[in-house]
């Protein structure tokens, strides 16, 4: 079994027996977006959390190694997301991903937010004109090292 087949079972199972995201987060003490994330692919889950996930949503234990080894991540289906909530980030990248990346390089210096040594949170924050949705990406800053051969590892 392939892992967008399990992933296409962990969906099916969590609606079926009415688990919330949050249900099985909270189950393996990691936070909701990582585990969701996690869950639909794109980190591995440690053999002893995915044992209890596995219970949580009745799937066969063997599903478990393959939780476990690391996922091919990113990777959307087409160039430009189609579905509705997903493009919307996109659509708030094109608008303002410039002004970020200046933004970070005037403040920061030359460099990148990192995807690895990151956290994200979504809020639900009530607004009299409709709820709001807030989205926190926390990356450490790593500034690019510029070296030539001669230089070694760390010289710059």
């Amino acid at each position: 079994m392939n892992r967008s087949e399990i992933t296409e079972q962990i969906v099916v199972a969590r609606l079926a027996r009415g688990l919330t995201w949050q249900e099985l987060a909270d189950a393996i003490g990691k936070p909701v977006v990582w585990t969701t994330s996690a869950m639909l692919g794109q980190h591995p889950i440690a053999p002893e959390q995915g044992k209890v996930l596995v219970e949580m949503l009745g799937l066969d234990a063997s599903v478990v190694p393959v939780l476990a080894a690391s996922p091919m991540r990113g990777g959307l289906p087409d160039a430009v997301p189609t579905d509705p909530t997903v493009y919307r980030f996109y659509e708030a990248l094109q608008v303002y991903g410039g002004a970020l990346k200046e933004l970070i390089h005037e403040q920061f210096g030359d460099g990148i937010m990192s995807a690895i040594n990151f956290s994200v949170d979504l809020q639900k924050k009530p607004h009299p004109s409709g709820d709001r949705v807030v989205v926190t990406f926390d990356g450490k800053f790593l500034p690019y090292q510029w070296t030539s051969a001669a230089d070694g590892p760390g010289q710059g």
